[in-house]
Formats: structure tokens, sequence, C-alpha cells
């Protein structure tokens, strides 16, 4: 170049040159401290979520880093490092965003900011104490996500009694009526459950399910026929004859009966059926009087010369009581004895009278109606009559069957009052 025609270039020209070697050297400046302030960065990994950043900075803390980059950090996030740590070329920095969860924990509602990876760690991380029976929607394994809503229900002991079985059940029924529909137990209408439907459920509650049930009992009975005596004026006084057996009859009762757990435990009549008619045992009594006898009205004396007469019919007088007096075979009986009525021929009912002294007689030897003393049995009427009773024979009537077998068959001396 030729110097001398530089010294005589115009002077704003030279002012030109100056400026855009200024320039330059404040480029040249810049780059090179840009290139010193790039190759001073330090690389940071960051992991997002599990997820792998890596990133140049400048910042000297953790929080410097997340404030650079403009990422928002809630209390509830995990950092590792802490935001105090200082930066340092090659660190790595786990950043675990916390979600939000909506949890129902044994019927109580709360919000919870969490960064537990499954269902199972946010239990752990509230400290609930699973167990085997105890009921959590998601399942323990499910992911954790954004705005997800989790429901546990701790189990507890209750007893069951039903059927005939007693057993011990792991629930988180909050009723008894959940309760029995969850073990899938049906009650039928009349089912009776103890405590009721609506009751809450608490741990060692005791459930009893009482099994009702309404059946009918029908009971078959039979109805005892009546005995009816009819006056026969072709029968001597004192003589019976069954016209008509008697037989008895049925019914039908018709019996409403409660049964608790197989058990009886009230029974009440509805209805009642006759199922056959009773018809009524009819004797004929007799009312045809007698002959008379010699016997009666004699005198003390006549009886007395008629010795030979009553020594065969074992007959002797007594002027002492002012009657006749003599020696029979005696048998007993009592009103309720095999075929008896308990009235007697002359209409004594003895079932009324259970005390009452009545003897047996034939008429045609003691006149019925008359008063007469028993040796051993005391003063009696002669108020009935019996097949068996013939000629000197008497039965004497007993309160009981013991008195009767007691009194046995014995011969006495009696007397005819009047």
């Amino acid at each position: 170049m030729d110097l001398n025609r530089i010294k005589f270039l115009p002077k704003k020209l030279l002012g030109k040159k100056t400026i855009i070697s200024s320039v330059c050297l404040v480029l040249f400046v810049s780059l090179i401290t840009y290139a010193v302030y790039e190759t001073t960065k330090a690389s940071v990994t960051v992991l997002i979520d599990g997820e792998e950043t890596v990133v140049e900075t400048h910042a000297n803390t953790v929080a410097d880093l997340f404030e650079e980059y403009e990422w928002k950090v809630q209390s509830y996030d995990y950092i590792e490092p802490s935001v105090d740590t200082e930066i340092e070329n090659g660190m790595t920095v786990s950043w675990e965003q916390a979600k939000q969860v909506f949890t129902m924990i044994d019927g109580q509602e709360e919000t919870v900011w969490t960064t537990s990876k499954t269902v199972e760690e946010l239990i752990t991380e509230l400290e609930i104490e699973y167990k085997e029976h105890d009921v959590v929607e998601p399942e323990l394994s499910a992911t954790i996500e954004e705005h997800m809503e989790l429901i546990y229900e701790s189990s507890f002991l209750v007893e069951l009694i039903s059927d005939g079985e007693q057993q011990e059940i792991w629930t988180t029924s909050t009723t008894v009526a959940d309760f029995l529909e969850r073990e899938e137990l049906e009650l039928n209408e009349l089912d009776r459950v103890e405590p009721d439907l609506e009751e809450r459920l608490e741990e060692e509650t005791s459930i009893q399910v009482v099994r009702v049930e309404k059946v009918t009992d029908v009971v078959e009975e039979t109805i005892d026929f009546a005995t009816v005596t009819r006056k026969d004026d072709d029968l001597l006084a004192g003589k019976e004859e069954v016209v008509q057996s008697g037989e008895k009859g049925k019914i039908e009762k018709h019996y409403e009966v409660i049964l608790e757990d197989g058990e009886e435990v009230s029974r009440e009549l509805v209805k009642e059926e006759t199922v056959k008619e009773s018809s009524d045992r009819i004797v004929a009594v007799g009312t045809k009087e007698p002959a008379p006898t010699t016997s009666r009205g004699h005198d003390p004396v006549q009886t007395s010369n008629n010795s030979s007469n009553s020594s065969s019919s074992n007959e002797s007088s007594s002027s002492a009581s002012g009657g006749t007096t003599m020696t029979v075979q005696s048998t007993a009986y009592t009103a309720n004895c095999s075929g008896c009525s308990g009235v007697t021929a002359t209409g004594i009912n003895l079932n009324e009278n259970r005390n009452m002294k009545v003897i047996a007689v034939d008429p045609n030897v003691i006149p019925l109606g008359s008063k007469v003393h028993v040796e051993g049995y005391g003063t009696a009427i002669a108020g009935d009559t019996g097949g068996a009773i013939v000629g000197n024979k008497i039965d004497v009537h007993m309160p009981t069957t013991a008195d009767a077998k007691n009194w046995g068959n014995r011969t006495v001396e009696i007397t005819i009052l009047d």
C-alpha cells in the first residue's frame, strides 16, 4: 500500500474506520466473554418424576436452579438433595411432584398431598395399620394419580348367631342390614334380628338371627258320650237295661303355632271342626213296683216264729231295733265301676255324692228306698240294684276303688230300719 496515499485520505473516512474497529473489538470481547460464560456453566441432571433432563446452569443452589428454569415447587414436593444444596457440575437432582388425593378413611373425608407411587405406599405414609380383611379401593398395587379417590375401611370382628351356628366374622359393614347383605344371609318375612337392622355396628357386636315360622297344627280329640236314663214302666223298679250303647265323637282343633328357631313359643286355637258326632248311651230304668213281700211289716215276734223259714234264708229277727235283721253276702262297688253310669236305680247321682252310703239290693228281698243298717258300714239307703244282686246279697257303695277293694267279699248282718 502506498503510505503516502493514506496520509492524504479525507478525515471523514478515517473516522468511520475507527468506529468499525471499535465495534469489532466489542463483538470480539463479547464473544470471548460468552464463550467463557458458557464453558463455565455446571451440567446438572434433573429427574422430574423419574424423567431425566440435563441442564447447564450458573445457579449457586438447587433453589436458584428451580427459579432459573421457573419450575414451581410446592411444599409437599420431594427434592433431593435439599434446595439449599450448592450446585456442582455433574450432580443429579431428583424432583418428585406431590399429587392431590381425596381420601375417605373409615368415613372421614380428608385431602392429602403425596409423592407415594402406589396406594400401598400411601397407606403406609398415612400410618394406617392395614389388616387382611380391611377394604381398600382402588387396590394396593394401583398407581397414585392426580385427584384420585381413595377409600379405606378398617375391619373388625362381630359375632353372628344364626341357623344353629355361632361364628366370628371380620367385616367393614356400618349397619346390621349392610352386614347381613354382604354375608348374603337372607331373611324371611317373619324372621327377627337383634339388634335392629338400622343399628350401627361396632367391634364385638353380637348379631342374632331368629328364624320365625307360623305353622298350623291340627289335633284330633275325642268327645265323650253322655249317659241318658229313661223311665221304663215295664221294668221292675231298680232294674236297668242298656237301650243304646254310647259312641264317642271326634273333633279337629286347628292351632296357629309360632316357632322360633324350631321351638314353639305360642299356640292359638283358630277353629274347631266336628269330624264325628257322639251318640248318647241310653239306659232304661225300671219303675214298676215289685209285688209285696211277707217279710215287710212282720213284727219281730212273727219273724221269730218263722225262724225255721228264716234260717233257710239266713234271716233272724231283732226286737231291739224294731226292724228285720238278716245275714247277707256283701260286695262293694264305686260310682265309676265298669258298666256303671254313676246314677242309681232310684236316681241318686253318686258322681256328685261320693261319700253317700247307698247299697244295691234285690228289691224282692229289701224294698228300694229302705233305710238299712249294715254291720261295719253304717246306716245306708237301699237305693240301687244290680244284675248280680239276687236274693240275700247286697253291694255297698264306696267313695274310692281302694275302699271297695278293702271291703272285699264278706258276710255281714243287716237290719232293715223302715
